[in-house]
């Protein structure tokens, strides 16, 4: 992780809730039924075919991301590794939470 800023200790219901409105979040940025990506599994790529987030949409969805949260993904991720995944992407967005 290249952030300047450390995580804080979020609880598993806090994840689980940001996981949930995450993949609300994706299924509109990918234009994709959100009952379809409510039930893929976590570790599902975000880029890789049964999302198929295009760059477009990943902007898109990085500016859904800081508006509800809080947070910058672009900023705190340089290296945007947090968005391998629909669970890297719910880990980093619950840890960064409140650290602006």
């Amino acid at each position: 992780m290249t952030d300047a800023h450390a995580p804080s200790s979020p609880s598993s219901a806090d994840r689980a809730a940001v996981e949930r409105e995450l993949r609300t979040m994706i299924a509109e940025a990918a234009r994709l039924d959100a009952a379809v990506v409510a039930g893929l599994p976590a570790d599902t790529d975000l880029f890789g075919p049964e999302i198929g987030l295009t760059s477009l949409a990943g902007v898109t969805l990085l500016g859904a991301v800081d508006a509800r949260f809080g947070v910058d993904v672009a900023a705190l991720d340089l290296s945007l590794d947090s968005l391998q995944s629909i669970a890297t992407l719910a880990d980093f967005v619950t840890g960064h939470r409140g650290t602006r």
